[in-house]
């Protein structure tokens, strides 16, 4: 989801049964009674889930270096036992081109695609973030190489202006075409090969 087109969060939600996202059950009771069977399987759950989104949000961090704006933040979710769960998350990524610097900006779209693909189960969210990335990427190669073509055009444009009184070939009186090793003329350079 962009922000102000520089930054997209990079996010993960798995559902679970239990009371909802967010969802504060502070019920003194749940702490001090014993849990069914049913609750201590929600609470496991719970806890599988929340182990897997921190993991999930420390690979996007991890891989995500310098760009990662700020740390990891949770959706929870209270389980049977009264404890919050993580059962969501997202991190804020920077996905603005380097202004000017096509080159970096390849580097730092490359970096951003690594971070929103880097745990073992990419999201949606993560997956439409890297496509963004690679676009931005494909972008820049595009405009590296209108720079690097202007700058080869440039320099052919200076180098044939340098060149004065050299003639590959001439023409005679009656129209002929005469190759430049067979004119008479000084300083013409023979450029068949």
């Amino acid at each position: 989801m962009p922000i102000s087109g520089v930054s997209s969060h990079i996010y993960y939600q798995a559902g679970v049964a239990g009371s909802a996202p967010g969802e504060h059950n502070d019920n003194p009771q749940n702490t001090n009674r014993e849990l069914t069977d049913e609750e201590k399987a929600a609470v496991e759950k719970l806890q599988v889930l929340d182990k897997k989104v921190r993991a999930h949000e420390r690979a996007h961090v991890a891989a995500g270096g310098g760009y990662i704006r700020g740390g990891a933040s949770f959706e929870y979710q209270t389980g049977p036992d009264g404890k919050k769960y993580a059962v969501g998350g997202e991190v804020s990524i920077d996905t603005s081109p380097v202004k000017g610097d096509p080159q970096a900006t390849i580097q730092k779209m490359q970096v951003v695609r690594k971070a929103a693909l880097a745990p073992a189960d990419p999201s949606a969210t993560d997956r439409a973030v890297a496509a963004k990335a690679t676009q931005q990427e494909t972008r820049a190669r595009m405009e590296l190489r209108e720079e690097k073509q202007g700058k080869a055009e440039e320099k052919e444009t200076a180098g044939a202006s340098g060149v004065k009184g050299t003639r590959i070939s001439s023409y005679t009186s009656s129209g002929e075409l005469v190759p430049a090793a067979a004119s008479t003329s000084t300083g013409i350079l023979d450029l068949i090969a």
